[in-house]
């Protein structure tokens, strides 16, 4: 009697995440209000999610360390206030991102108290922003056009306008989002 050992083709398992969200925010204009409610809500749901600490800034680059973080994430909630395009660190961190997850479509970036058109046009804070990345980084244009481009790809996104909601609506639905895909 003989056994004859068949090998059955199995598809690959989906990759595992170590984390399900990688929050991106700029911290002056959101770390104490909006975003610690949004990190809480996701929490309280069982979604795990990575919020940098404000001690992570110190520097100027952003570490490898982040980046991993980036890479080992589900998804990536941007949270898009007046100030983000003043922050280098967090446009590098977009630009990151995008290169990340675009082609998995799991950017979901979140308009708070900013029109998405100024985001897209680079107006108002926007434009201040960039006219001083451009003044500051005048020899590496490179750079600059990549976080332009970056900030006006991430604003073309389908998202959520925080004028439009509800913040504990607002939150329920990301989560809901989060867990459905």
């Amino acid at each position: 009697m003989s056994i004859h050992r068949t090998s059955t083709s199995f598809p690959p398992s989906p990759p595992q995440w170590k984390n399900d969200v990688f929050l991106s925010f700029r911290g002056e204009d959101t770390r104490k209000a909006f975003t610690d409610h949004l990190y809480t809500a996701l929490d309280h749901q069982g979604i795990i999610t990575f919020k940098d600490d404000p001690q992570l800034q110190k520097g100027e680059a952003i570490s490898p360390a982040l980046f991993t973080e980036i890479e080992e994430s589900r998804f990536a909630l941007i949270v898009l206030s007046q100030h983000y395009a003043s922050s280098t660190w967090c446009l590098d961190e977009l630009v990151r991102i995008l290169e990340c997850m675009k082609a998995r479509e799991t950017v979901l970036p979140i308009f708070y108290d900013v029109d998405p058109s100024d985001i897209r046009k680079q107006t108002g804070s926007f434009g201040e922003a960039f006219a001083n990345h451009e003044e500051r980084f005048r020899d590496d244009k490179e750079k600059v056009r990549r976080w332009r481009y970056a900030l006006t790809e991430v604003a073309s996104f389908s998202g959520w306008n925080s004028k439009e909601w509800y913040a504990y609506t607002l939150f329920f639905f990301l989560s809901l989002s989060i867990n459905l895909q």
